[in-house]
Order: structure tokens, then C-alpha cells, then sequence
């Protein structure tokens, strides 16, 4: 789709074997993306002082806020990669410019999960009651342990141990160490990890099971409600649930997006609310899909700085044979809606104006991505926030959320008793009243961002849930927010 999409790869690699090791992404992803190797490994290569030296000469020459970089920080002062990459950046953090954007992972993993949503767990995504202390299970995926163990959206985890002998109750880990104790209690996200789960489901009875975490391919449009026609009133209605933009999504957006064109669906629910991000070629994708009448106008724009402006880039809506020219959309976002999911939201704005609105809360606020910088000899990928994007007519400073750019906005609750692709589920039901009636009955969005004591006084009455998210996410948890 578009222009300029692997016009980078060059200059990526050249400019890490400038820096010191690895290669590049080869397009400029939201988040994600390859490299290439480097002369074969070595112990001084991969001491501290080496990747913090890999780390500073990369923030040097591509971070997208030259002027929000602490050059006054020193490594010898941090025995962490990531610490100090937190220190270099930290007057950008000030600002909101990048909330932890900017981070080192690991090669191998991200690579797995972005591939085929590869990643080690129970395969739930978890949310807290902000109120009263409580998690529950906002969405479980197929192919995991957890679903078939009767855990799905709706189920409350009520107690966590090692062993039936030493379970502690949720209630009391929050009391004592708040989301993180939680956190801590369910364990590393490797193969083989075991817990205890009690756990109450939606009109069931609590029980007890023994879980051991295991790999596991997310399906990023679920065979169960990612993809639907809702049929509302005689109007058939396209429903797309996209958990994550990685690349297995491309067949069955194509999938999807073709059963919408053969039955002549116009108006659609694009479902965000956990999406956190991914590959900017898969949001690209999704653009194309919905936008067939604007082949050839400007989808994104992605601007880089003021030393790299010979690579900015502007994509444009391409042609695929699955599209469908979309006269109408809702898009459910909620606080862990980021990146590439804002993406292709704001990116549909100029297009549709009033006959689109955001539905649901605020979201997160990223429109920044980052390029990832390979030194493969230590499985180091940095990522980097090296871009911003916008849409066509250059709109793309939404740091506080969506809600602050979008003027239809619509206030909806996620119901999570009520399974996700269901008419009768909150947001979902709100979506299709907007695309029957516009916005004449909706509460409009705060536009103060998503965690804000604005954002929170104007929130809707449900109890407020967060993605229960670690300080420090894995490869997969960064892009799919509350995955364990």
C-alpha cells in the first residue's frame, strides 16, 4: 500500500553499523520489526558499557526530541540498560512525549510474538477494579490453558498461590501491594510456571485449578467474536475485534473485510479497546480494507527529525480486492487503545468527520512509534521513539487521547459480563445507536487523557478497570496491555 515503505532498511542498517552493531527494521512499524546480525559475539561487545554505548549513539542520532534528551546523565551511574535509557529520556517522559516508549527487548521474542503472536502465559488478559480492589478477566484467548478451564471475559480471580496450601487472596495482595503484588504473585511469563488460580466465572460457583503457563499463538481476530455481521434492525453491520496488529492478522482482516464486501456491509464497528498497538503495515492494511473508494489519497504521514526529514514518508490508501468503501464507523477505544489502533482512527478522521465516532473512554495517547535497532550479538533490540504520524491533513499531536481530536466521542462502559462481539454488550451497543442515530444521545468523551483526574470525574458510573500492566511488559504485553 502506498509509497516509501522499505526505502528505510538502508539507511537503518547503515546507520547501526555506524552505531556499533545490528540492523534495521526494514519499514517503520508503530512498534516491531527485523534484524539482521553482526560479527559473532563477544564478552566486551555485551558488557553494560557496550549496549549503554549502543543505546546513547542510536538516542543520538535518531530519537525524535534531540532537545528532550538528558546528555547531562552518566552511565557508570546505572547498572540497568533500561535505567538508563529512563534516564536519557526522561525530560521527553516530562512532557508526555514518550511514556515509555523507548526500551530494550529481546530479538528473539519480539520477533515470535510479532510473527505469529507468539508469547508464554495462561492466555488471559487482566483488568483491576480500581474501586474495590478486585481482577478480572477481561478477554482469554483460544489455544491457551486458561479457556479451557472454564476462565473467560467475565471470570473474577479471587486467589493466587503456589500451592492450594498458600493461597492469598487478591483482595489482600492489592491491600498490601497494590496491582504489582498481583503481578508478582501470578509469576514469570515463561513455559512451565505454575499456579494455583481460585476463581469465580460469570454465574458459576468459585473453584480451584492448577495452571501451567505455556507458549501459546494469540489469534488476533478471534474465531469466536473477532469478526461479525451484526444484523441491527435489517442493516447489516461489519464487526471487527482486532486484539493486536502482528502479521497473522493479514489473512483474516482479509477474511473478514471480504464477507463484509460480498454482503454489502457499509457501516462498521471497529472494536480497539485493549488493542495497544503493533506493526504500522498491518494498520496500513486495515486502511486499505475499509477505504476502497480513496485508493490513492493519503492515508498517514510519518515524520521523523528535522536531520532525518529525507525519510519521512506519506502512505497512501492502496487497492485490495477484499475492500470495502466504509460510509460509517464507530471505533470502541478505551484506555489501553494505542498506537497503530489511534493510527488508523485518526487516520480515517479527514475522510469520514461526523459520520465516525470514538466510543467508550479515552485512549492512551501515542502518536509516536519507534524503529527498532538490532545488536544482535546480545539479542538486543532498542526501541526507539524515532517518528510521528498523522493523518492527511498533518493532525497528530492527540498525547492526551483521541477524545481531544475526535468530535464525535461517545461515553459507553465495558461490560465485561457480556461477551465482546455481542449487540447487547455496552460499548458495542453503543456503537450501533451512533451508527443509527449519530451522536444526539451521547455523553461525549473527556478530553483530559486516559488516567486523568479530568478524564476520571467526567468517567461513566461502571467501576473503572485498568490492564493490569507490569512496570517493565514483556515483548507480547507491550502490545497486547494486561496479557498473562
Amino acid at each position: 500500500m502506498g509509497i516509501g515503505r522499505t526505502s528505510l532498511t538502508t539507511v537503518l542498517a547503515i546507520s547501526l553499523a555506524a552505531c556499533g552493531g545490528g540492523g534495521g527494521s526494514g519499514t517503520p512499524p508503530i512498534s516491531g520489526g527485523g534484524g539482521s546480525p553482526t560479527p559473532s559475539p563477544s564478552s566486551s561487545a555485551c558488557s553494560l558499557s557496550a549496549r549503554q554505548d549502543f543505546v546513547k549513539a542510536v538516542i543520538d542520532e535518531w530519537y525524535l526530541f534531540p532537545t528532550l534528551v538528558d546528555n547531562s546523565v552518566s552511565k557508570s551511574n546505572h547498572t540497568t540498560v533500561q535505567s538508563y535509557i529512563d534516564a536519557l529520556v526522561a525530560p521527553a517522559r516530562a512532557q508526555s512525549r514518550d511514556r515509555f516508549f523507548t526500551y530494550i527487548t529481546s530479538i528473539a521474542e519480539e520477533n515470535a510474538f510479532f510473527n505469529s503472536g507468539s508469547s508464554a502465559g495462561f492466555g488471559v488478559r487482566l483488568g483491576y477494579d480500581t474501586n474495590a480492589n478486585r481482577v478480572f478477566v477481561i478477554e482469554a484467548f483460544e489455544g491457551a490453558p486458561a479457556l479451557p478451564q472454564g476462565i473467560d471475559r467475565g471470570t473474577e480471580i479471587t486467589a493466587i498461590g503456589t500451592t492450594t496450601g498458600n493461597l492469598q487472596s487478591v483482595s489482600s495482595l492489592m491491600a498490601a501491594g497494590g496491582p504489582q503484588a498481583v503481578i508478582d504473585a501470578l509469576g514469570p511469563s515463561d513455559p512451565g510456571v505454575t499456579r494455583v488460580l481460585r476463581f469465580r466465572p460469570v454465574g458459576g460457583s468459585e473453584t480451584t485449578v492448577t495452571l501451567a503457563k505455556a507458549d501459546f499463538s494469540l489469534d488476533p481476530v478471534s474465531n469466536r467474536y473477532g469478526a461479525k455481521i451484526i444484523d441491527d434492525a435489517g442493516k447489516k453491520v461489519g464487526y471487527i475485534n482486532l486484539r493486536t496488529f502482528i502479521d497473522s492478522a493479514d489473512p483474516d482482516l482479509r477474511a473478514a473485510f471480504d464477507n463484509f464486501r460480498q454482503q454489502g456491509v457499509t457501516e462498521l464497528i471497529i472494536d480497539f479497546r485493549y488493542n495497544g498497538g503493533g506493526l504500522v503495515r498491518i494498520a496500513e492494511l486495515m486502511g486499505d480494507l475499509m477505504g476502497r473508494d480513496k485508493a490513492g489519497q493519503v492515508f498517514s504521514r510519518t515524520t521523523l527529525r528535522a536531520s532525518k526529514a529525507s525519510e519521512n514518508e506519506v502512505d497512501l490508501f492502496g487497492a485490495q480486492p477484499q475492500a470495502i468503501s466504509a460510509t460509517k464507523i464507530a471505533f470502541i477505544g478505551r484506555g489501553g487503545t494505542a498506537s497503530a489502533s489511534e493510527l488508523v482512527t485518526n487516520s480515517m478522521l479527514p475522510y469520514l468527520g461526523n459520520n465516525m465516532a470514538l466510543v467508550g473512554t479515552n485512549t492512551f495517547g501515542k502518536p509516536v512509534g519507534q524503529f527498532g535497532f538490532d545488536k544482535a550479538e546480545c539479542d538486543d533490540r532498542l526501541r526507539v521513539v524515532t517518528f510521528r504520524t498523522e493523518n492527511r491533513d498533518a493532525q497528530g499531536d492527540y498525547y492526551t487521547g483521541l477524545a481531544s481530536v475526535i468530535p464525535n466521542t461517545c461515553q459507553a462502559n465495558d461490560d465485561i459480563f457480556v461477551q465482546l462481539g455481542e449487540p447487547g454488550e455496552a460499548s458495542i451497543a453503543r456503537a450501533l445507536a451512533f451508527l443509527r442515530t449519530g451522536t444526539a444521545t451521547c455523553t461525549p468523551i473527556s478530553g483530559g487523557g486516559p488516567g486523568t483526574a479530568s478524564a476520571r470525574s467526567a468517567a461513566v458510573p461502571a467501576p473503572e478497570r485498568e490492564l493490569l500492566q507490569p512496570r517493565y511488559p514483556t515483548p507480547a504485553q507491550h502490545e497486547v496491555p494486561g496479557l498473562f
